[in-house]
């Protein structure tokens, strides 16, 4: 998924749920930000403290998606959640929509609230953006492998405007411009040729379809060959909104703090939310989509402005972090708690929840 739907999205679903503005932004600024937080930096205080900053992002322009590291410490927990469905390893680390991996993953997260730990918020926006891309990434995985791969000339997309399709295809041509080419079949993930060389990782070979919420799209995967099921983008991706919604509710029942106001029925805002998804356009004009929703009060409670997103403090207080006297100061940063709900996220999934459903991927 992209902005629209990691931020915008996110915090109309958050807020619709009944959870305060102040926290809503903070969980909405956090699951776009897993997308922004693609530099891996230590940050060494004046007092001699040090921060180790991990990254969460996927350099989707550049040659590091083929880091096998990478693969495994960014692609796979925060981006393509393995569903754990089929036989051999490949199949099983294929991403799913609603796994039990996934409802792991958020009572882990929901506990994290009950104890109203200080980084529960930022954890909070880390789930809805693991949880959110499921709906997107479904049938891919975040290893390099063969069952990634796509026949170029199958895409279909039925019944889309001209315009639009003219739009998507000079995306689409700018993103292979940047991606790294084909080298052949791959023979499996273990083959570091094969994992180093190809660009059968993730949902390169469908460049940006799968984020884009209004397309409804098919394709024939190369191995095995095979037609997809028709692809509803806007089907799957209000289902992933819906699931968000009940996740935040959850959140505003664990913890009563987080919460204020009345919440909204989700049957209520549907048909907004519905009409936003399947609006197309570019990425600008379904960003309006949401904020001209919530202002209108077809959202929340009342109308109010969706406030609009900005890396720009997280990445000014991690800025200002390298100049701090006393590295202490720094547990009360919002940027140093998402770096700790990341650390605790990953070391979660890839320690415990996915090695206790048979997988061990790191």
């Amino acid at each position: 998924m992209q902005l629209d739907m990691h931020y915008y999205g996110t915090y109309a679903m958050a807020r619709a749920a009944g959870l305060t503005p102040q926290t809503t932004k903070i969980i909405a600024t956090a699951a776009q930000f897993v997308d922004d937080n693609a530099e891996k930096e230590t940050i060494e205080f004046r007092d001699g403290g040090r921060l180790d900053a991990e990254a969460s992002a996927h350099h989707a322009f550049n040659l590091k998606n083929i880091d096998r590291r990478d693969q495994r410490q960014i692609w796979v927990p925060f981006h393509f959640l393995p569903g754990n469905q089929g036989t051999s390893y490949t199949e099983r680390l294929m991403c799913q929509m609603n796994s039990p991996i996934l409802n792991d993953m958020l009572k882990f997260t929901l506990g994290k609230v009950k104890q109203k730990e200080p980084y529960a918020e930022q954890l909070v926006g880390i789930s809805a953006h693991v949880y959110a891309d499921t709906f997107a990434h479904y049938g891919f995985s975040g290893v390099s492998s063969r069952r990634n791969k796509i026949d170029g000339e199958s895409f279909e997309f039925p019944g889309i405007e001209s315009k639009i399709k003219k739009y998507i295809d000079m995306k689409a041509e700018k993103f292979r411009e940047n991606y790294p080419k084909e080298e052949g079949m791959l023979a499996n993930v273990k083959s570091w040729f094969a994992e180093t060389f190809s660009g059968a990782l993730g949902h390169g070979a469908a460049v940006t379809f799968p984020d884009r919420p209004y397309l409804v799209w098919k394709f024939e995967y190369e191995y095995p060959q095979k037609p997809s099921p028709l692809r509803n983008n806007p089907e799957t991706f209000l289902q992933g909104a819906h699931g968000l919604f009940e996740f935040f509710s959850q959140v505003a029942k664990t913890d009563p703090d987080l919460a204020v106001g009345k919440q909204m029925k989700f049957p209520v805002i549907e048909p907004h939310v519905k009409a936003i998804i399947e609006k197309p356009g570019k990425k600008k004009e379904r960003i309006q989509a949401w904020q001209s929703a919530a202002r209108q009060g077809a959202l929340f409670d009342s109308g109010e402005q969706i406030p609009a997103y900005s890396p720009d403090n997280w990445l000014t207080q991690r800025t200002k972090l390298k100049l701090s006297k006393n590295s202490a100061d720094s547990r009360d940063k919002a940027i140093f708690k998402f770096y700790q709900a990341t650390s605790v996220y990953r070391q979660h999934l890839l320690r415990h929840v996915l090695p206790d459903h048979g997988l061990v991927v790191s």
